[in-house]
């Protein structure tokens, strides 16, 4: 159950950015990087990047450590599990819609597919 609707609020605002996600899914993916390779592959500026990592940092999900001038960034799951509570909690409303809108589909098909013939 989710009790601080500002950790919901920070958390769907980080992920509603396609930058901030792609940053998410890098982490997720190699584990951890620092910030001038996760700035690497965006045509954006270094501040920008690093304006983008705020905001998730923000939202708590990366952790940064610090080793001389290198700082490491990995992801920090604990928002996103607690967003999917909440999401898991509306299922229901958007599970039947894609129920009805699948049979929905599969009829229109098999109505082509016996027009065709």
């Amino acid at each position: 159950m989710v009790n601080n609707d500002a950790e919901l609020d920070r958390t769907f605002a980080a992920l509603g950015d396609p930058t901030r996600r792609a940053i998410l899914v890098r982490l997720e993916r190699e584990g951890g990087a620092t910030v001038s390779e996760l700035a690497r592959p965006f045509a954006i500026r270094l501040p920008a990047v690093m304006k983008h990592l705020g905001v998730l940092d923000d939202a708590g999900l990366i952790t940064r450590s610090k080793a001389g001038r290198v700082v490491t960034v990995r992801l920090a799951p604990k928002p996103m599990r607690t967003a999917l509570e909440w999401l898991r909690r509306y299922e229901r409303f958007w599970s039947s819609s894609l129920d009805r809108l699948a049979s929905y589909a599969e009829r229109k098909e098999t109505e082509t597919r016996k027009a065709a013939k």
